[in-house]
Protein backbone atom coordinates (compact mmCIF):
# COMPACT_ATOMS: atom_id res chain seq x y z
CA UNK A 1 0.00 0.00 0.00
CA UNK A 2 1.81 3.29 -1.11
CA UNK A 3 1.72 5.94 1.14
CA UNK A 4 -0.79 8.85 0.30
CA UNK A 5 1.35 11.67 -1.66
CA UNK A 6 -0.55 14.17 0.09
CA UNK A 7 -3.56 14.71 2.79
CA UNK A 8 -5.70 17.09 2.69
CA UNK A 9 -3.07 19.97 2.18
CA UNK A 10 -0.32 18.69 3.65
CA UNK A 11 1.79 15.43 2.91
CA UNK A 12 2.69 13.08 5.67
CA UNK A 13 5.66 14.49 6.03
CA UNK A 14 4.32 17.89 6.27
CA UNK A 15 1.88 16.71 9.35
CA UNK A 16 4.77 15.52 11.58
CA UNK A 17 6.48 18.75 10.87
CA UNK A 18 3.00 20.72 12.59
CA UNK A 19 3.20 18.46 15.06
CA UNK A 20 6.83 19.10 16.21
CA UNK A 21 5.29 22.66 16.91
CA UNK A 22 2.96 21.04 19.12
CA UNK A 23 -0.12 21.34 16.20
CA UNK A 24 -2.98 18.99 17.88
CA UNK A 25 -5.03 18.93 14.42
CA UNK A 26 -1.84 18.00 12.73
CA UNK A 27 -2.08 15.11 15.32
CA UNK A 28 -5.78 14.44 14.19
CA UNK A 29 -5.59 14.33 10.50
CA UNK A 30 -1.91 12.13 11.17
CA UNK A 31 -4.38 9.77 13.45
CA UNK A 32 -6.74 9.44 11.02
CA UNK A 33 -4.94 8.81 8.10
CA UNK A 34 -2.47 5.89 10.03
CA UNK A 35 -4.61 4.14 12.60
CA UNK A 36 -6.12 1.98 10.77
CA UNK A 37 -3.01 0.78 8.90
CA UNK A 38 -1.12 0.77 12.22
CA UNK A 39 -4.21 -1.22 14.25
CA UNK A 40 -4.40 -3.60 11.11
CA UNK A 41 -0.51 -4.22 11.37
CA UNK A 42 -0.56 -4.59 15.10
CA UNK A 43 -3.59 -6.71 14.90
CA UNK A 44 -2.14 -9.08 12.37
CA UNK A 45 0.74 -9.59 14.49
CA UNK A 46 -0.67 -10.08 17.86
CA UNK A 47 -4.16 -11.43 17.07
CA UNK A 48 -5.63 -9.70 20.33
CA UNK A 49 -7.36 -6.40 19.31
CA UNK A 50 -6.78 -4.80 22.72
CA UNK A 51 -2.88 -5.29 22.85
CA UNK A 52 -3.54 -4.18 19.21
CA UNK A 53 -5.28 -0.91 20.20
CA UNK A 54 -2.47 -0.34 22.94
CA UNK A 55 0.53 -0.57 20.20
CA UNK A 56 -1.55 1.58 18.11
CA UNK A 57 -2.34 4.25 21.35
CA UNK A 58 1.78 3.60 21.81
CA UNK A 59 2.58 4.50 18.19
CA UNK A 60 0.72 7.39 18.06
CA UNK A 61 1.43 8.90 21.39
CA UNK A 62 5.65 8.02 20.19
CA UNK A 63 4.73 9.88 16.82
CA UNK A 64 3.72 13.01 18.66
CA UNK A 65 7.12 12.60 21.00
CA UNK A 66 9.32 11.94 18.02
CA UNK A 67 7.60 14.12 15.60
CA UNK A 68 10.65 16.72 15.13
CA UNK A 69 13.25 13.68 15.05
CA UNK A 70 11.82 12.13 11.33
CA UNK A 71 14.68 12.59 9.11
CA UNK A 72 12.60 11.88 5.92
CA UNK A 73 14.61 9.11 5.03
CA UNK A 74 12.16 6.96 4.80
CA UNK A 75 8.20 7.35 4.01
CA UNK A 76 6.01 7.97 6.96
CA UNK A 77 4.14 4.96 6.82
CA UNK A 78 7.71 3.22 6.83
CA UNK A 79 8.73 4.70 9.87
CA UNK A 80 5.37 4.69 11.80
CA UNK A 81 5.19 0.49 11.38
CA UNK A 82 9.09 0.73 12.50
CA UNK A 83 7.89 2.03 15.90
CA UNK A 84 4.87 -0.05 16.19
CA UNK A 85 6.89 -3.20 15.30
CA UNK A 86 9.32 -2.28 18.42
CA UNK A 87 5.96 -2.16 19.94
CA UNK A 88 4.66 -5.60 19.34
CA UNK A 89 8.22 -7.44 20.33
CA UNK A 90 7.95 -6.16 22.99
CA UNK A 91 4.72 -7.34 23.91
CA UNK A 92 5.51 -10.80 22.48
CA UNK A 93 8.65 -11.02 25.08
CA UNK A 94 6.29 -10.16 27.25
CA UNK A 95 3.95 -12.84 26.51
CA UNK A 96 6.92 -15.25 26.30
CA UNK A 97 8.15 -14.32 30.05
CA UNK A 98 4.83 -15.15 31.67
CA UNK A 99 4.43 -18.28 33.21
CA UNK A 100 3.33 -21.18 30.67
CA UNK A 101 1.81 -24.66 31.41
CA UNK A 102 4.82 -27.27 31.34
CA UNK A 103 4.78 -28.96 28.02
CA UNK A 104 3.16 -32.64 28.23
CA UNK A 105 4.45 -34.80 26.12
CA UNK A 106 1.57 -37.43 25.83
CA UNK A 107 -0.82 -34.74 24.79
CA UNK A 108 1.33 -34.06 21.70
CA UNK A 109 -0.53 -35.50 19.17
CA UNK A 110 -1.10 -34.74 15.39
CA UNK A 111 -5.10 -34.19 15.52
CA UNK A 112 -4.93 -31.71 12.42
CA UNK A 113 -7.56 -32.33 10.08
CA UNK A 114 -6.91 -34.17 6.79
CA UNK A 115 -7.83 -32.91 3.32
CA UNK A 116 -11.13 -35.47 3.00
CA UNK A 117 -12.52 -33.59 6.24
CA UNK A 118 -11.41 -30.42 4.96
CA UNK A 119 -13.54 -30.14 2.06
CA UNK A 120 -16.27 -31.97 3.93
CA UNK A 121 -16.02 -29.74 6.47
CA UNK A 122 -16.11 -26.69 3.72
CA UNK A 123 -18.98 -28.76 2.63
CA UNK A 124 -20.45 -28.85 5.73
CA UNK A 125 -20.49 -25.29 6.33
CA UNK A 126 -21.99 -24.30 3.28
CA UNK A 127 -24.62 -26.51 4.21
CA UNK A 128 -25.26 -24.95 7.26
CA UNK A 129 -24.82 -21.32 6.08
CA UNK A 130 -27.83 -22.16 3.31
CA UNK A 131 -29.73 -23.38 6.38
CA UNK A 132 -29.10 -20.41 8.61
CA UNK A 133 -30.26 -17.68 5.72
CA UNK A 134 -33.96 -20.16 5.62
CA UNK A 135 -34.41 -19.61 9.30
CA UNK A 136 -36.67 -16.44 10.07
CA UNK A 137 -34.64 -13.00 11.29
CA UNK A 138 -35.60 -14.08 14.87
CA UNK A 139 -34.81 -17.61 15.02
CA UNK A 140 -31.24 -16.57 13.07
CA UNK A 141 -30.57 -13.65 15.40
CA UNK A 142 -31.04 -15.98 18.62
CA UNK A 143 -28.90 -18.66 17.13
CA UNK A 144 -26.23 -16.31 15.72
CA UNK A 145 -25.92 -14.75 19.00
CA UNK A 146 -25.94 -18.08 20.83
CA UNK A 147 -23.58 -20.18 18.66
CA UNK A 148 -21.57 -17.13 16.55
CA UNK A 149 -20.89 -14.65 19.60
CA UNK A 150 -21.26 -16.73 22.87
CA UNK A 151 -23.47 -15.09 24.58
CA UNK A 152 -26.06 -16.26 27.59
CA UNK A 153 -29.78 -16.48 26.67
CA UNK A 154 -30.11 -13.88 29.56
CA UNK A 155 -27.80 -11.73 27.48
CA UNK A 156 -29.36 -13.21 24.43
CA UNK A 157 -32.67 -11.61 26.01
CA UNK A 158 -31.65 -8.20 26.78
CA UNK A 159 -30.49 -7.69 23.24
CA UNK A 160 -33.37 -9.78 21.63
CA UNK A 161 -35.74 -7.45 23.50
CA UNK A 162 -38.11 -10.49 24.82
CA UNK A 163 -37.88 -12.51 28.03
CA UNK A 164 -35.75 -15.51 28.28
CA UNK A 165 -38.46 -17.78 27.59
CA UNK A 166 -38.88 -16.87 24.40
CA UNK A 167 -35.12 -16.97 23.48
CA UNK A 168 -35.32 -20.32 24.16
CA UNK A 169 -38.38 -21.55 22.65
CA UNK A 170 -36.84 -20.10 19.88
CA UNK A 171 -33.71 -21.81 20.13
CA UNK A 172 -35.10 -24.90 20.17
CA UNK A 173 -37.57 -24.30 16.90
CA UNK A 174 -34.80 -23.03 15.50
CA UNK A 175 -32.53 -26.22 16.45
CA UNK A 176 -35.04 -28.53 14.65
CA UNK A 177 -35.79 -26.77 11.72
CA UNK A 178 -31.73 -26.33 11.18
CA UNK A 179 -31.85 -30.14 11.95
CA UNK A 180 -34.28 -30.74 9.56
CA UNK A 181 -32.98 -28.74 6.66
CA UNK A 182 -29.37 -29.84 7.08
CA UNK A 183 -30.62 -33.54 6.91
CA UNK A 184 -32.79 -32.79 3.82
CA UNK A 185 -29.27 -31.04 1.97
CA UNK A 186 -27.27 -33.81 2.96
CA UNK A 187 -29.15 -37.31 4.57
CA UNK A 188 -25.54 -38.04 6.23
CA UNK A 189 -25.11 -35.04 8.09
CA UNK A 190 -27.48 -35.43 11.35
CA UNK A 191 -26.71 -32.89 13.92
CA UNK A 192 -26.91 -34.01 17.62
CA UNK A 193 -29.40 -32.60 20.06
Amino acid sequence: MREVESIGPNTAADLLKHMAAGSEAALREFYQTFNARVYGFALKRLRDPADAADVLNEVMLEAWRSASRFEGRSQVSTWLLGIAHHKIIDILRRRKNQPQDEFDPDLLEDDSPSAYEVIVGKQDAAQLRLCLEGLSDAHRLIVHLAFFEDLAYEEIAKIADCPVGTVKTRMFHARKLLKRCLTQVNPRVVPSD
